[in-house]
């Protein structure tokens, strides 16, 4: 916009263009603080029973970001498939929340990080999870906890991260992701709940 008589843009034009880039960036701080941000940090105490070759074991007096939400939950909700056992001896730790059990390896079964998880309202229900060009259902039995880690119940883990479907053999071997691969143990996918 120009003014009319002299040909230069008006004030009133940079006072327009000040106030909407200042609703915009409030705009954008308020969506993200909407969003899901980390929470207090947690401070790894090291030690326990972690196998370093098959989990990412807390280290003594490293920092690790904790969260108590995940993204929401759609049709198809972007997250990170991850490798867990949860027998007994496994590196899930102790039994799973659900249902106080252990779980084989070659059973379809997951954990979901904490915000998904929702104190467990998910319990025992089959969710949908596409990756690899391939699609198959497994069933919610434990949270990923992405809160709490580096103690014997967390098997010395690290917190979970706050997009994680943490996953059992049999869930990967449903894909068709070969153990060899090099995505295997961490590879992105989809899910859902299914209905």
């Amino acid at each position: 916009m120009k003014n009319l008589v002299t040909g230069t843009p008006s004030s009133y034009y940079y006072t327009f263009i000040i106030v909407l880039l200042t609703i915009s960036t409030k705009f954008l701080h308020t969506t993200h603080a909407q969003a899901c941000n980390p929470g207090q940090p947690l401070i790894g105490t090291g030690g326990g029973q972690c196998d370093p070759n098959e989990a990412d074991c807390c280290k003594a007096g490293q920092s690790y970001t904790t969260y108590d939400c995940s993204p929401p939950v759609t049709a198809q909700t972007q997250a990170v498939l991850t490798l867990n056992s949860f027998a007994e001896g496994g590196d899930g730790g102790g039994p799973s929340e659900c249902d106080g059990s252990y779980h084989p390896d070659n059973t379809r079964v997951v954990a979901l990080s904490t915000g998904w998880y929702n104190g467990g309202s998910h319990c025992l229900q089959e969710i949908i999870i596409s990756g690899n060009g391939q699609t198959t259902r497994a069933k919610v039995v434990d949270e990923c906890d992405s809160r709490n880690g580096c103690d014997e119940e967390h098997g010395y883990q690290v917190p979970c991260k706050n997009n994680v479907v943490d996953a059992s053999k049999a869930v990967w071997s449903a894909l068709g992701v070969p153990e060899d691969s090099d995505q295997y143990g961490q590879m992105q996918i989809t899910w859902s709940l299914s209905d």
